[in-house]
């Protein structure tokens, strides 16, 4: 499947897929390629780092839902890595822990919250980094 989505995500960026196409609104797969794209082009990308056992991932899900839908955040690309999968991600970027929500212009790290669960606060968070 982990191979799968790398073809997918080459093929996207040899088909030239823009980050507009990336940030249609919906979660796109980590991948090195499919987070680079996005960086390259200065997007903001918030990634979700998640993991399907996790309480505190679960009860993030909703609220980045409704970020997703949210006008203030057009053109945000949103990523998911999967905790369990994805380890070179995590090493690379030192995140210890799932329900880690990390957000970049670029290659700039702006922030990051680790097991927020609180709408209004997430929220906040997400949206005031995407402001920078």
């Amino acid at each position: 499947m982990h191979g799968l989505k790398t073809f997918l995500a080459t093929l996207l960026l040899i088909a030239g897929i823009s980050v507009n196409a990336l940030a249609a609104r919906d979660w796109t797969p980590y991948t090195p390629e499919a987070l680079a794209s996005a960086q390259e082009q200065n997007a903001i990308v918030l990634v979700d780092v998640h993991a399907d056992w996790c309480p505190a991932c679960r009860a993030q899900k909703p609220i980045l839902d409704e970020l997703r839908a949210d006008p203030a955040l057009e053109g945000v690309v949103f990523i998911k890595v999967n905790f369990d999968e994805d380890k070179a991600f995590l090493k690379e970027h030192k995140v210890q822990k799932q329900a880690t929500i990390l957000m970049f212009k670029g290659k700039e790290e702006l922030g990051r919250t680790v097991f927020e669960t609180d709408r209004e606060r997430l929220r906040e968070f997400v949206l005031s980094s995407a402001a920078k």
